[in-house]
C-alpha cells in the first residue's frame, strides 16, 4: 500500500494514468456504455460510480489546457431533452480540481463511440445515471 492514493484507484488504474502521455484520452464509462467492445485497454471499476472515480482521478490527472475539448460528454439524443443532471456534477468536480471553470463539450453518440475506440483506456463503472460518459484529455504537469 501507498499513502495518499484514494482507495477507488486500483493498481491497474494507477498504472494506466501514469502510462498516459500528453494528449492521450481516457473514458469514464457508465454501466450502459459498451466498454469492452470499444476499449483498446479496459479497466473494470465495478461498484463505483463515475463521480466518485472522477474525484479520485482528478487528484493526479491534469487536463489538457491547449485544447477546448478536454472534457467531452455524449450528447443527448433527444434535442428537446434537458441536460443530464450528472453533467453539472462533472463540471463542478473538474472545476474544483483544476482551480478554474471547466466546460464540457457534447458530441454526437456515434462520434463519442468512435472517439472512445481511439482512447488510451476505457474505465467501466457501475454508474446508473444516463449520459454519464466522459472523455478526458490528459495535459501536462506544470
Amino acid at each position: 500500500m501507498l499513502k495518499g492514493i484514494p482507495k477507488q484507484i486500483s493498481p491497474e488504474l494507477m498504472h494506466v494514468l501514469m502510462s498516459m502521455g500528453h494528449g492521450d484520452e481516457i473514458v469514464l464509462a457508465d454501466g450502459n456504455f459498451p466498454a469492452a467492445s470499444n476499449a483498446r485497454i479496459l479497466v473494470r471499476a465495478d461498484g463505483l460510480d463515475v463521480c466518485t472515480l472522477l474525484r479520485a482521478i482528478m487528484h493526479f490527472f491534469p487536463l489538457d489546457t491547449f485544447v477546448d475539448d478536454h472534457a467531452v460528454v455524449m450528447a443527448v439524443v433527444d434535442p428537446e431533452a434537458d441536460e443530464p443532471p450528472i453533467w453539472s456534477e462533472f463540471r463542478s468536480i473538474l472545476s474544483d480540481a483544476e482551480g478554474r471553470e471547466v466546460s464540457l463539450t457534447p458530441i454526437e453518440r456515434y462520434e463519442f463511440y468512435a472517439r472512445s475506440r481511439e482512447a488510451y483506456c476505457v474505465i467501466a463503472t457501475s454508474e446508473e445515471a444516463l449520459y454519464a460518459n466522459l472523455i478526458l484529455k490528459k495535459g501536462v504537469v506544470q
